[in-house]
């Protein structure tokens, strides 16, 4: 076991040569710790380590009791307050609030107040709690240990029993003797089938004109980060390379590609991947927009007229939104990969790369890119969460007012006309259980589809569209049954110190609620 130092009475520790004797005598090791005016001990045999208490990720439709989930080396670890099991106050951490981690099926780290010492005591000596009653429920208590390690009682908790009564998906999984992170997919996330009538695009916004590339063309869409590294000799669109996942990206400006006026990135600049083969290229946009659904009747062909001299023209066609009113250019990738700089730079990072490669084993490597899962990336609050890409329909604007319809399902906000069509509106904080927000322009509308019926989620903001390797996709910690279905895996980016919480769409309406949107569209 690792822990922190402890304050330790002398007399209280067994001294490691004498731990095949205490076997033999029946002597049990405790932690013993306080949490509000009350000391609790657990024995020593599941405490895997004390640690400082981490920053944790709140998760929705979890028991109250949970804080939420923290990063401890890789690992996926649930903080629990026994504060709140206990029905104590909140108090603020402090410098001696620390996190007992405990493996009895699932490690799970359980807030206290502070750690006191370790103890020893024969365990014919722990006494029955039948006799105390108080500010604990004894439900939870394996027994009392008196005047030992300098305090008149010590309260045994039974953590088998308290974790039984709290999280009863994670007391399965101990009585089961599995771990509660095992590896587990939803049977019901398939890829749906592409309308062959409809283009699916991403559109982004450069020197205020909308712009859009097909999705399929897409691998993922990140932040520009602090520093990018400069190619000698590059023309002036190709802003140098930076790395992504161990590999080195180009990066070009589609301001200088189109002949547009400069401008510095800020924080809504964002990087569309794009790819054509094995090649990738990041394309620095002002702003990312949305993922539309476009019916091929209008989208016009680019006009040969306007094609550059002696290049083929980067956008290919024109898409005709709000009854002609939005033009929306549709930039052609393959078109974008002809030209002789673009060509230049791949070949000087493909040499790069290799170079890298080479030098790091002394033979070429595999990027894994067929190991990854695409998804996209939105906010509720502060905590990150992310659907596979292909459930996703599309992705817009919320308007300024919802059309509310009478007798209407509660969890529906409203509804409104997404071309032509009617589009049940649900708030995705609502549906999980989180405080409502006031509107504003950062929000969107993810639109899913279940069983035929369209339906669009409010979110606080869409992020970014990113490569997840699937070694980092785990399944999320079992803490009720509904986060369970719901909040069905999680990716633990541990290098970038971020939990992105994966949400399986299909479980997001079930049952009644489904009729209940069905209804509404007809």
């Amino acid at each position: 076991m690792t822990t922190e130092t402890l304050e330790q009475p002398q007399d209280s520790i067994l001294p490691e040569q004498d731990i095949r004797q205490a076997l033999e005598t029946n002597i049990c090791q405790f932690v013993t710790f306080v949490v509000g005016d009350e000391v609790f001990a657990v024995d020593m045999a599941p405490v895997q380590e004390i640690i400082r208490v981490p920053e944790v990720v709140c998760v929705p439709l979890a028991p109250p009791t949970l804080e939420g989930l923290a990063n401890l080396r890789g690992k996926v670890l649930p903080i629990i307050s026994l504060r709140r099991i206990f029905g104590f106050p909140e108090r603020e951490y402090d410098d001696s609030t620390r996190a007992v981690v405990i493996d009895l099926g699932q490690p799970l780290g359980f807030v206290v107040d502070r750690v006191a010492s370790v103890v020893a005591a024969e365990s014919g000596k722990i006494e029955d709690v039948g006799a105390i009653s108080g500010t604990v429920n004894t439900d939870f208590l394996a027994g009392l240990l008196k005047d030992v390690g300098g305090h008149a009682m010590i309260m045994v908790l039974d953590f088998a029993k308290l974790i039984a009564c709290e999280f009863t998906e994670i007391a399965a999984l101990s009585r089961a003797g599995v771990n509660g992170l095992a590896s587990t997919r939803s049977e019901t996330a398939k890829k749906e089938e592409k309308a062959g009538d409809e283009l699916q695009l991403v559109s982004f916004v450069v020197a205020g004109q909308e712009y859009a590339i097909t999705i399929d063309d897409v691998q993922e869409i990140v932040q520009v980060p602090e520093h990018i590294i400069h190619v000698p000799h590059s023309e002036a669109h190709v802003l140098g390379v930076m790395t992504l996942r161990n590999r080195l990206l180009p990066l070009v400006s589609l301001r200088h590609m189109f002949a547009l006026p400069p401008q510095d990135v800020d924080e809504r600049s964002r990087i569309v991947v794009v790819s054509l083969g094995a090649a990738s290229i990041g394309i620095v946009m002002d702003s990312v927009n949305e993922v539309l659904r476009v019916a091929k009747a209008h989208v016009d062909a680019m006009p040969g007229l306007f094609a550059r001299d002696g290049e083929s023209a980067d956008i290919s066609e024109i898409c005709r939104l709000d009854e002609g009113r939005r033009l929306v250019s549709i930039i052609s990738v393959g078109n974008m990969f002809r030209h002789s700089a673009i060509r230049e730079v791949l070949s000087v990072v493909e040499k790069m790369q290799d170079e890298n490669a080479l030098n790091a084993s002394g033979n070429p490597q595999d990027d894994g890119m067929e190991d990854d899962e695409q998804m996209v990336v939105f906010r509720l609050g502060k905590e990150e969460f992310g659907v596979p890409i292909d459930s996703v329909q599309e992705i817009v604007r919320v308007p300024d007012e919802l059309t509310r319809v009478p007798k209407a399902p509660e969890f529906v906000e409203g509804v409104i006309n997404l071309r032509g069509a009617v589009l049940p509106v649900i708030d995705q904080r609502l549906r999980l259980g989180l405080e409502a927000a006031e509107r504003n322009d950062h929000q969107r509308i993810m639109v899913y589809r279940f069983d035929g019926v369209r339906t669009g989620f409010i979110v606080d903001s869409v992020t970014e569209v990113l490569k997840i390797p699937k070694n980092a996709i785990e399944a999320s910690p079992r803490l009720s049954g509904e986060q369970a279905r719901v909040i069905a895996r999680i990716a633990n980016l541990e290098k970038q110190k971020r939990i992105i919480q994966l949400i399986d769409p299909s479980r997001l309406m079930e049952g009644r609620e489904l009729q209940g949107l069905a209804a509404l569209t007809q």
